[in-house]
């Protein structure tokens, strides 16, 4: 069987599985959006995954992301979504070429994409990362503990107010276990905290949550996931090291 095949194949298996975790919970599959990772994997696993299907695709470095991205019809109607931490000297790259950003974890951040925004005329759609795991090799605000969360709603007050930037709602990454069903608390805690913040700031949308990956997935769409980032279950492993951020 060709890579092409196998990555239609996969793909193919791995929406079939989305539908049947959110029907388990009396949700609509069509309601969670797969994020095709193609972070590491070189421009024809890009090809071959659009042929097969994909439409929107993840990557974690700017580098790495931009011939990628050049490299894709504008028209084709592919959607970019940078899943990767962004130092705030890459915000302006970041800005003009990913329909979605996902990973706003500082207020300096998030200033920087929306003056870049403003200077390109556009809103860019994101997502605040949270860190509701408490592991220190993880970015995103500070959030695993709910006594503290009126002092996070306070720290991202300001960036509800930029202009050129669209919350959307909240991204994170759980710990990894062997067993996925152990992540899935963390998931659940990044839903409560949607549901605090949206009650706290009810004049924004809060309705994404990004959660769940190639082995962890089912339970982050049984808590609620409506973005889900999956890159080896689709693709494979990935056949380069990756790049710089």
């Amino acid at each position: 069987m060709s890579q092409s095949a196998t990555i239609s194949e996969n793909l193919d298996r791995v929406s079939e599985r989305i539908h049947l975790a959110a029907r388990s919970v009396g949700r609509d599959g069509d309601q969670v959006r797969l994020i095709v990772v193609t972070k590491g994997h070189p421009f024809k696993i890009v090809e071959q995954a659009i042929e097969a299907g994909a439409t929107d695709l993840g990557e974690n470095y700017v580098e790495e992301s931009l011939p990628k991205i050049a490299g894709v019809n504008p028209e084709s109607g592919i959607k970019w979504h940078m899943i990767g931490h962004v130092q705030s000297r890459k915000a302006k790259p970041v800005s003009e070429n990913f329909d979605w950003v996902q990973t706003v974890d500082s207020l300096k951040l998030a200033k920087r994409l929306d003056r870049f925004a403003e200077e390109n005329e556009r809103q860019i759609p994101f997502l605040l990362e949270c860190n509701v795991s408490g592991e220190e090799t993880k970015f995103g605000w500070t959030a695993w503990n709910e006594l503290e969360w009126d002092e996070l709603a306070e720290e991202i007050s300001p960036i509800l107010e930029l202009e050129n930037l669209d919350l959307k709602g909240l991204m994170t990454m759980a710990p990894f276990f062997d067993q996925p069903d152990k992540a899935q608390p963390y998931f659940k805690r990044l839903r409560e905290l949607r549901d605090f913040l949206a009650q706290k700031y009810a004049n924004y949308e809060w309705d994404e949550l990004s959660m769940g990956m190639s082995g962890d997935y089912e339970a982050a769409i049984r808590e609620g996931a409506t973005m889900v980032r999956i890159g080896t279950a689709i693709l494979g492993e990935r056949e380069k090291k990756e790049g710089k951020r």
